[in-house]
Order: structure tokens, then C-alpha cells, then sequence
């Protein structure tokens, strides 16, 4: 009779992290295994951080860009098995919403193909997986909320979001 797996929890945490192009909102995603898999920027969570600590990291290292945090989006969580077939996964990863300050994508590390900016509508498009899909409408929805506030603001001329625009 063969053993059951052994279980492992893992946290990740990743960012959406946002700009105005001038056309709307862009998002910044990654691709990763040979260009066939566009996803959000994402990692362990490491012994000395939290989880927002390691969503700024992670895109930074990701992407190359430099955000700083509007909110939390959500977290989603799902389970795989490690290439053993003797250890099962169940993986939780948080989401942060991200505005743009600074970098490019041209200095994303070697851990991801390329890194690049997509209409939001877009991206929801290209990613690959149904949870971080489910997370990037979430995050249409509140980077659609800024910009109702944001509009009021400029007409009072001051801005959070505008701030960083292109």
C-alpha cells in the first residue's frame, strides 16, 4: 500500500503593480517557463518578511519596477504536488495593488523570459491561471475606484495616482 504524501504549506506573495499610460491603466506581468506562461509577479515569502515586504520585493525583482502599495487585493490558494509525488503543496499566495514610482521592465532578473506592460483588460486576457485572473479583475476593479476618486481630486487640483502618470 503506498503512503499517503506528505503535506507542505507554502506563502507567497505578489503584487499587480499599476500605471497610467495616458490610454488607461496598465499592469505589469511576467512570463515565465520559455514565454508560454504570463503571470503575476510572485515569491516566497521569506523568514525575516511580511507579506507586503515581499510583494515590493518580488516585483521589483520580477519586473524591475519600484512600486509603492494602494491596498490589498486578496489572496488566493491552491494545491500541487513537487516533482517526488511524495509531497503535496497547498500554497497560499497575497496579492497587493501596487502604483508605479519608478524602474523598467528591461531589468527584471533572470527568474522570468520577460516582463512587460498590458492594458488591464489585456492582461486579464494573457494570464494563464484562473486564480490570478480572478485577483487581476479584482484589482481592475479597485484601480477603476482611484480613478473616479483620483478624477475628483484633479479637478481640486491634487492627485495620489496622477502623480506617478506617464
Amino acid at each position: 500500500m503506498p503512503r499517503p504524501p506528505i503535506i507542505r504549506k507554502l506563502a507567497s506573495s505578489g503584487g499587480v503593480i499599476c500605471r497610467d499610460s495616458g490610454k488607461g491603466a496598465e499592469v505589469a506581468l511576467v512570463s515565465v517557463k520559455k514565454n508560454m506562461v504570463w503571470c503575476l509577479p510572485k515569491g516566497i515569502i521569506e523568514k525575516d518578511e511580511d507579506p507586503l515586504k515581499t510583494a515590493l520585493r518580488e516585483v521589483k525583482e520580477e519586473t524591475g519596477l519600484i512600486g509603492e502599495v494602494l491596498g490589498q487585493v486578496g489572496q488566493i490558494s491552491y494545491w500541487y504536488f513537487l516533482k517526488e509525488k511524495t509531497v503535496r503543496v497547498h500554497k497560499t499566495v497575497h496579492f497587493f495593488l501596487l502604483t508605479y514610482v519608478s524602474g523598467s521592465t528591461d531589468d527584471h532578473d533572470h527568474e522570468v523570459e520577460e516582463a512587460r506592460w498590458f492594458q488591464v483588460d489585456e492582461a486579464v486576457e494573457r494570464l494563464q491561471y484562473k486564480g490570478e485572473k480572478d485577483i487581476m479583475r479584482k484589482a481592475k476593479r479597485m484601480i477603476e475606484e482611484i480613478y473616479i476618486k483620483d478624477a475628483k481630486k484633479i479637478s481640486e487640483g491634487k492627485s495620489f495616482f496622477s502623480k506617478y502618470s506617464l
